[in-house]
């Protein structure tokens, strides 16, 4: 059985993880939401993006 799970969510969930556990501050959650709109606005989106699906491609061949 295979379990697809959005990165959004789990990237949501870990930032409210580092939240609840003052691992990170709120001042320094907004300033990174922001860096990541502002960085998807860039041709360096392309680049990150293969990067991930690269890196999902080899955990999804490992576990097969």
């Amino acid at each position: 059985m295979a379990l697809t799970i959005s990165l959004v969510l789990l990237f949501g969930i870990g930032a409210f993880v580092l939240l609840r556990f003052k691992a990170v501050g709120p001042v320094a959650a907004v300033i990174l939401v922001l860096f990541g709109f502002y960085l998807a606005d860039t041709d360096a989106r392309t680049t990150i993006n293969d990067l991930v699906q690269g890196a999902l491609s080899v955990i999804r061949s490992v576990d097969t």
